[in-house]
């Protein structure tokens, strides 16, 4: 992988809402390695450099959620990093909190930060980490209900087993930054499985 970005909005008043998981997971990612994640108007976002033996970045758009992929294809296209190069991390409303899955394409199902960067990079061959945050209701939720679902903090008990997704999935990163993710998708599916049966 050699870029690696976190969906979410920008500001405080974002910060904690379930929208912004691409973001938290991206920043325990950054504070890992010790690469400093500094604003770059050329990139529209904050961004940091892995230094290691190839080059990745980490990316947090400031364009917000719906306009992510200005910021992602101008840096992928500055580095001429192809889309299955990179990593996007983001909220899951079809995961229950505490799930995390990867997988590489796809479409977005609903979500507009993935259909922005799939329309800005004229692919949707990229790598996705999904983390879940659950559904407003077990019923179809209307446009609105699911928009102020994604904007309101996780509930205390959703937020510590999302925490726990972030912490796991975040051991598969050295398998990701190898380029071996067959073995990464492996070895969180397996965890997750096993999370489950316990």
């Amino acid at each position: 992988m050699r870029l690696v970005v976190g969906l979410g909005n920008p500001g405080k008043k974002y910060e904690r809402t379930r929208h912004n998981a691409g973001f938290w997971w991206v920043e325990q990612l950054a504070g890992t390695v010790r690469a400093s994640l500094r604003d770059d108007a050329k990139f529209h976002g904050r961004v940091a450099r892995v230094s290691g033996a190839a080059e990745t970045w980490l990316l947090l758009p400031a364009t917000f959620m719906n306009n992510s992929g200005r910021a992602v294809a101008a840096l992928a296209t500055f580095y001429k990093i192809a889309p299955p190069e990179i990593l996007v991390v983001h909220d899951e409303l079809d995961l229950p909190p505490g799930a995390a899955k990867l997988k590489q394409g796809g479409g977005s199902s609903g979500h507009n930060g993935l259909k922005d960067i799939a329309e800005c990079l004229g692919s949707r061959d990229f790598w996705r980490l999904r983390l879940g945050v659950g559904h407003p209701r077990e019923t179809t939720a209307s446009e609105q209900e699911v928009a102020d679902y994604v904007l309101h903090p996780p509930r205390s008990e959703e937020q510590s087993v999302i925490d726990v997704a972030i912490a796991k999935s975040l051991e598969i990163w050295p398998l990701l930054c190898d380029g071996k993710t067959e073995a990464a998708m492996l070895k969180l599916h397996t965890k997750e499985k096993k999370s489950n049966e316990s």
